[in-house]
């Protein structure tokens, strides 16, 4: 088996960082403190960098369940759909903020579910004097890091059951409550916490809400603060200032966690309950895994898996790489599919332009971006992976979701493959498309399809933020919709979402299928929906002339950022090898028109580079 590459001094430092079982023990008992004095009952989740559950904890007689958020139709004829109104196990709450806390953060920034909730919702901000404005940059990112995605849940059949990155039970979650835990200013997990009867978002910013979960999460958290100057209220996206929390951050005066004493130990190992899937009480605390060692399932790459330095690769836990670049079986028809050369020139390519591209979220500012890359064929197999040292790993999700999505819609068989699931509501989505564009041929291959472009047929309002317009027609209309309800997206991962659930409750026996959406093919090998498709920006479909081949999908960093490292590394290649391309001018998007409004494929930096002055990128190209 291959070998890790060594680590550089600094790199040393980060990977020597990790959660201990006394360190979740003091944040436990912390937590247990403050719930006592507020009276309160429920669950607290720990969990390390990469998704595993060190503790779940139970203080008091808690609820077993929780109600998500009733949606706008609630009391009306329009009723509740999708997930709104459903019970859940507050288990699968508190896991979910604490995952959440750690994924949506990395070395450089610090976000909250509270930050999430921002930055998802049909608006950004999400204010009654922003109403009008373009959706959040990461909506529809909560349904991503699914107990049914190919991505996460196959680390659980790895040699190393803890290897991540780890499944999440409800996906990405938007209720305050959960945060990232750091030490000594590295990122080492995530807290999530439970109390409240309802699992929902904060619709409204101009505020500062009085959330119990967030107070006693924060305080228990607060020897394991993230530095002042990461932290998502330092953080600017379109000029408004991210918000991290409505509770007050307080500052400990050391950074060292009071020696408990064994009777505390005694309360904190009994209250330990175990979570099918996620932790075994029976074991105690687990200690954290260490990012970037081959036991977490994220380590540099070796020189013959990737040859640009600072590339990181999932690991099988026994020194093998998940996802090794490989060459395309399947090339839609094309006598050449994606070569394993083509491949690692786009990945590479990516890399070093993702190096060069100053990213939006990172702190200090003027520090390059850092996010996952992946190519895929025609049938969503995924050729190759690559991660950026210090990428958020809710990206490596999405950026594979992101990538097959792009494929799917471009693809010819789109329609097909959606009315063959056999469901009405899917089928339903298809006319929809093809009534809202005027194309009765609309998902049959004819049009080149990026992330953003699908996005914008996946708004509650189009064109997007605009009141008194119609939805788009993969999206729910905003009578109807809500972060739980969010259209053709939540229908496709709905069943298996909801199967998982009673697995994680202890009513069912089976859990999620090893993918959220089985299409299928005379081969029985379409991977094109297996975990889930995403509905923001990061991805274009790849074309040798005009025929699709695959796609790449970029995420962690801005979604412009995103757009860009995709949309030049095709490009740059293309103009390199001379093989492939972006899709040809006349088949993108953006050509299609709705009562005046064109789709967008792409939007790129005006001045993206750390070293260049080049300015507008993307144009003309």
């Amino acid at each position: 088996m291959p070998q890790p590459a060594a680590l550089s001094s600094d790199e040393a430092a980060v990977e020597a960082k990790r959660l201990l079982p006394e360190d979740v023990a003091g944040i436990l008992d912390r937590a247990i403190e403050e719930m006592i004095a507020r009276d309160a009952t429920g669950i607290v989740s720990i969990s390390d960098r990469v998704g595993n559950i060190l503790a779940v904890f139970e203080h008091g007689v808690s609820t077993r369940f929780v109600q998500i958020a009733p949606g706008p139709g609630a009391g009306t004829a329009a009723g509740n759909v999708g997930l709104q109104s459903a019970l859940v196990p507050r288990t699968a709450v508190a896991i979910s903020k604490a995952v959440t806390g750690a994924y949506v953060s990395s070395g450089a920034n610090a976000f909250s579910t509270r930050t999430a909730s921002m930055i998802i919702q049909p608006h950004f901000p999400p204010t009654t004097y922003t109403v009008g404005l373009e959706s959040g940059p990461l909506f529809g990112l909560q349904f991503s890091q699914l107990a049914c995605s190919d991505v996460m849940a196959s680390a659980e059949a790895g040699i190393n059951r803890n290897i991540g990155p780890r499944k999440s039970p409800l996906g990405m979650s938007a209720d305050p409550g959960g945060f990232p835990l750091y030490k000594e200013g590295v990122l080492v997990g995530g807290i999530g916490v439970s109390t409240k009867a309802v699992y929902g978002f904060d619709d409204n910013v101009e505020d500062f809400d009085e959330d119990v979960d967030e107070a006693i999460a924060l305080l228990a958290a607060a020897h394991f603060l993230p530095p002042a100057t990461i932290r998502a209220d330092k953080i600017s996206v379109d000029g408004t200032l991210l918000r991290y929390s409505d509770a007050e951050v307080v500052e400990p005066d050391n950074n060292l966690v009071n020696e408990l004493t064994q009777s505390d130990r005694d309360l904190i190992e009994a209250s330990l309950i175990s979570v099918p899937g996620y932790f075994d009480s029976a074991q105690g605390i687990k200690t954290g895994q260490q990012y970037g060692q081959e036991g977490s399932g994220i380590r540099p790459s070796t020189p013959d898996e990737f040859s640009i330095p600072g590339a990181f690769i999932l690991s099988d836990g026994a020194g093998g790489n998940r996802f090794p670049i490989k060459a395309a079986a399947d090339g839609n028809g094309s006598e050449t599919p994606l070569t394993q050369d083509e491949v690692r020139q786009l990945l590479e390519t990516a890399h070093q332009t993702m190096s060069a591209s100053r990213g939006q979220i990172r702190r200090p500012l003027n520090q390059s971006a850092r996010v996952s890359m992946v190519v895929v064929d025609t049938t969503g197999e995924i050729l190759g992976l690559v991660v950026g040292s210090d990428a958020p790993i809710f990206g490596l999700d999405v950026a594979v979701q992101k990538a097959r999505t792009a494929t799917f819609f471009s693809s010819k068989l789109a329609a097909t493959y959606l009315v063959g699931l056999n469901r009405d509501e899917i089928s339903d989505y298809v006319q929809r498309v093809r009534v809202f564009l005027n194309d009765p041929l609309a998902l049959t291959g004819l049009h080149a399809f990026s992330d953003r472009a699908g996005g914008n047929l996946s708004r509650p309002y189009f064109p997007d933020g605009e009141l008194g317009r119609p939805n788009g027609p993969l999206s729910r209309p905003i009578t109807e919709w809500s972060p739980f309800a969010t259209g053709l997206q939540e229908s496709l991962v709905r069943p298996e979402l909801v199967k998982h659930l009673g697995f994680v409750d202890g009513t069912s026996d089976i859990g999620a299928a090893s993918e959220c959406v089985g299409l299928s093919n005379e081969r029985g090998d379409i991977h094109l929906l297996a975990n889930g498709i995403q509905i923001f920006p990061g991805s274009v479909p790849i074309y040798r002339g005009s025929t699709l081949i695959g796609g790449i999908g970029v995420s962690g960093d801005g979604v412009d950022q995103d757009d860009m490292i995709a949309f030049l590394s095709v490009h740059r290649v293309g103009e390199a090898l001379g093989t492939l391309g972006n899709a040809p001018k006349a088949i993108r998007a953006d050509t299609i028109e709705v009562e005046n409004v064109r789709l967008r494929y792409i939007s790129c930096p005006f001045n993206p580079f750390l070293d260049e002055s080049e300015q507008q990128v993307c144009n003309g190209k």
